[in-house]
Order: structure tokens, then C-alpha cells, then sequence
């Protein structure tokens, strides 16, 4: 069965399979301790901080491991704020960051700090020019991922790193979805990353802290990984998280395998919406992660796309809010201003076969027109092309529709995603040009969804209003 979430998970490495087994036996010890045994946990551990720091492009002793990715990411951003407290409280960070950094976000503003967010393009990529006019002179620190989770967008870290070392104040990087392919560029001061990423074991995180960066560790203190990571050193793990890091980055098959990756992944950007009517393709197409994209489709309930997608024996992940509990759309593509409904991440492990790729080509149409006729849009029926259906004698929508003075309201209260845009689809071809189509929904994602559509169908937004329940989201026909 074809695995298509690394981004999530990696599949654990071969190398690292070999350094966990052989580490269980030689690194059970405590490697504070003297004896023969705790000396030889010593070794093993200071040998893996030595080839993780050779990775990531710092000091041995400027690296730590943690017990994950993300409380690498919440010890740097506390530590680093409470090391600039006496030079302000203000943290800068991007709209599209992982949870984890909008969670230490939150933590902070609770505790009487200030936060800001920087605004992203409809690729998702920050503007280093954006970054120089936020840097205001209370600003503690600067949190930016070099690549984006969900879509792959690499971010200009290089130069914010310059930008964020002429004002004085420091950059923390989450560099957890490209350390694999690369050591992240530029005078960055605080690194994180996570182990299961790359192909370690789970339960592995590392951040580093160069020198000159004031810190200050934040919660109780022990002696242990030089007082920034309370606790025990779980040896095996970290011996074979820093061997799979060094096996993916080691000699010319590391640079072989990431530039045929990309081709892949260029292979299913350029086919996808050659193969399925009404996909958006979203991210960066040439600034991005060799192993990543992400596309969302019209007119499909995200949650029943995946698990036909499993069905079919292909393991993908999205950001839709149709596969979240809190139907909460992702704050990665709200930010962007795309569509979230039909979300498919695809992110290929090393090793992807080619003939994998090729079979998710030829299945992904039939999955996608299955669950689209189940919501009632059919293959040949104008929602497809609702900008077109003049002419045509129109469906009437799922939901209840109304003549107004102002042109038709689609009632869509209490239904979910993609029902809204369904029912915005076929309504337009109600009213004249010029005329509008008035969105009833209490789904959050209609606040993303309808105004993507309509930057898909060349139709005008014309913005949202509040309603008796929900909102109401207007609509002109342009066309």
C-alpha cells in the first residue's frame, strides 16, 4: 500500500532500524555516570549530537535534543523570549507557521506578551520586505519555518536571517520538514526539527542554539543536555535519529533521489488538473520541497476523499476542514486565501516508486467523481462550469433558494463543506449578469471557500455580512 505522508511521519530509515537495535544493547546507561557502561551511553550520545550538528550547520555544544519537534519548538521560543525580556516582548512570527509556534504564540500573549503575525502571498511565501518594516524595536524574536508543512512553500530565511541580524534580534527557524534534504542557509539563532521527519524514531526533537543567542531555558532545570532538556537521554533513539539524518544527507544518491522526487511531484502538479475538472494546485511551483504538493478539488467532502483514497490503498493527508473535528478550515490555507474544501497533501518517502505515482494518476479521477456524485454533482452537469449556464435550464440547488430584490439567497444553514459552494454553483446561473447570489451558511469554512471559488469561476466576491444565524456571503455573476 502506497504511503504518501511523510510529512507526517516518515517511514523509519533502514539505518535507523540498524543504529536503534544495535544502541538497545551498547546504550542503555546513564552517560553521566563513570563506569564502563554509562561511558560507553557517553560515547554514543556525543558521537550523535556530533553528526546531528554536522547536519543542521552548527556547534556540537550549540545543539540539544528533546523529547519531540515540538517541545524543541516551545523550549526555543520560551528560552529565547525570556533571554530578550529586557529588550521587549513583542514575538513576530508568519501566519502559516506549524501549531506548535502558534501555541507557544498563545502562551506568550497569556502571559502579558505581545504577538504579530506576517501575511503570506497566495503561495504561501512570507515578503523578506514585509519582515524589515514588522521588525519594530520591541521585538523579542522572529519565528519563521523554512518550508511549509502543508504545501511545501520554502520561505526566504536567508534573507530574513540578515534582515533579523541587522536589527538585533534573533530568528528561530522550525526546520522539521526540509532538514532532510538540506542544512537551512543563512545566520538563523535558534533551529528546530523532529526526528520522525526524516525517517527516525518518533520521541526525538533537537534544537539549536548558537552562541551569542541569549537564552534563557525555561521550567524546572536538571544537568542534563546542558539544562535546556530535563530528563533522561533516550540514547537509542537519538543514535538513530542522527543516523538516518546522516544516511539521507550523505554523498550524491541523497542529491539523486531529492531531484527524482521533484520530477514526480512535478509529474502529479502538471497531470492532477489535466486528469480532475475543478483543482486548484496551491504552494510555490519551483521555491518549494522536492517531495510535496498539495491540490484541492471543488465540490468534494474532504473526509469521504480520503478514506476513498485509503480504500483504493493510497495513504494521504489534508488540511480541509472536512477531516478535522472542529471543521475548523487549516489556518495554512485560510492564510493563503485557497480553497480548503477536497484538500489532498501528497508527500513522497524516499523510495516512492514511480509505479506508484502512475496508479494514484489513474485512480485519483474515479475517486474524485465517485464522491462528487454522491453530493449530486455529476460529471456533465454545469456546476462544473457554472459561469457558463446561461443558457442552460438550471438545478435547483440541495439547499432552500429564495428571490431576492438584490438577485437569489441559497439557504445553506447547518449544512457543511462543500454543500455551500455546491449550492453557490448552481445558483448563479439563476440571475443575470451583474446579478447576485446571497450564501447562507454557519460553516466557517464558507468564509474560505466561497470567496476561493470565486476566484476560480471568475466570479465577483462581494463580501460577507452578518446574519440572523451565521453569515451571509454575497456573490456577483460576472459572466
Amino acid at each position: 500500500m502506497p504511503y504518501f505522508d511523510a510529512a507526517s511521519a516518515a517511514p523509519l530509515h533502514p539505518v535507523a532500524r540498524e543504529a536503534l537495535l544495535a544502541s538497545l544493547d551498547e546504550g542503555w546507561a546513564d552517560p553521566a555516570r563513570l563506569y564502563r557502561e554509562g561511558r560507553r551511553g557517553r560515547l554514543l550520545l556525543d558521537a550523535a549530537r556530533e553528526a546531528a550538528a554536522e547536519a543542521v550547520g552548527c556547534r556540537p555544544d550549540e545543539l540539544v535534543f528533546t523529547p519531540s519537534g515540538t517541545q524543541a519548538v516551545h523550549a526555543g521560543v520560551a528560552g529565547a523570549l525570556a533571554g530578550r525580556r529586557r529588550a521587549g516582548r513583542r514575538l513576530l512570527h508568519s501566519a502559516v507557521e506549524h501549531s506548535s509556534v502558534l501555541h507557544a504564540a498563545e502562551v506568550h500573549a497569556a502571559a502579558g506578551g505581545t504577538v504579530a503575525e506576517l501575511a503570506v502571498d497566495r503561495t504561501g511565501r512570507v515578503a523578506a520586505g514585509d519582515v524589515a518594516a514588522a521588525l519594530t524595536p520591541d521585538t523579542a524574536l522572529v519565528a519563521l519555518q523554512s518550508a511549509n508543512h502543508e504545501v511545501g512553500t520554502e520561505q526566504p530565511v536567508e534573507e530574513v536571517a540578515e534582515l533579523c541580524q541587522e536589527a538585533g534580534v534573533p530568528l528561530l527557524v522550525d526546520a522539521a520538514q526540509s532538514l532532510a534534504w538540506g542544512p537551512v542557509p543563512g545566520a538563523w539563532s535558534l533551529l528546530a526539527a523532529s526526528a520522525h521527519k526524516w525517517g527516525g524514531p518518533p520521541g526525538v526533537g533537537l534544537l539549536a542554539v548558537r552562541k551569542g543567542t541569549r537564552f534563557a531555558p525555561q521550567g524546572p532545570r536538571d544537568e542534563r543536555e546542558a539544562g535546556r532538556s530535563a530528563g533522561f537521554e533516550n540514547i537509542p533513539a537519538v543514535v538513530a535519529a542522527a543516523a538516518a539524518l546522516r544516511a539521507l544527507r550523505s554523498g550524491p544518491a541523497a542529491d539523486t533521489e531529492a531531484a527524482r522526487l521533484r520530477e514526480l511531484v512535478d509529474r502529479i502538479r502538471t497531470r492532477v488538473p489535466e486528469l480532475v475538472p475543478d483543482v486548484e494546485v496551491v504552494g510555490d511551483p519551483v521555491r518549494r520541497l522536492p517531495h510535496l504538493v498539495t491540490f484541492s478539488c471543488l465540490y468534494v467532502d474532504g473526509e469521504t476523499l480520503l478514506h476513498e483514497l485509503d480504500r483504493a490503498g493510497f495513504s494521504v493527508s489534508s488540511g480541509s476542514s472536512c477531516t478535522s473535528s472542529t471543521l475548523t478550515p487549516s489556518h495554512v490555507l485560510r492564510a493563503m486565501g485557497v480553497l480548503s474544501e477536497g484538500n489532498v497533501r501528497i508527500s513522497l518517502p524516499y523510495g516512492t516508486a514511480e509505479a506508484d505515482v502512475e496508479r494514484f494518476l489513474e485512480v485519483l479521477p474515479g475517486v474524485v467523481r465517485s464522491v462528487r456524485e454522491r453530493l449530486g454533482v455529476r460529471a456533465a452537469e454545469p456546476v462544473a462550469g457554472a459561469a457558463d449556464t446561461a443558457g442552460a435550464a438550471p438545478e435547483e440547488p440541495a439547499g432552500a433558494m429564495a428571490e431576492e430584490p438584490e438577485g437569489v439567497v441559497v439557504d445553506s444553514l447547518g449544512r457543511r463543506c462543500p454543500i455551500p459552494v455546491i449550492e453557490l454553483a448552481k445558483a448563479i446561473g439563476q440571475v443575470p449578469v451583474g446579478g447576485t447570489v446571497t450564501v447562507l451558511s454557519d460553516d466557517e469554512a464558507a468564509r474560505q471557500d466561497i470567496p476561493a471559488w470565486c476566484g476560480m469561476r471568475d466570479q465577483e466576491y462581494v463580501g460577507e455580512r452578518a446574519a440572523e444565524h451565521g453569515a451571509a456571503y454575497v456573490v456577483r455573476r460576472r459572466a
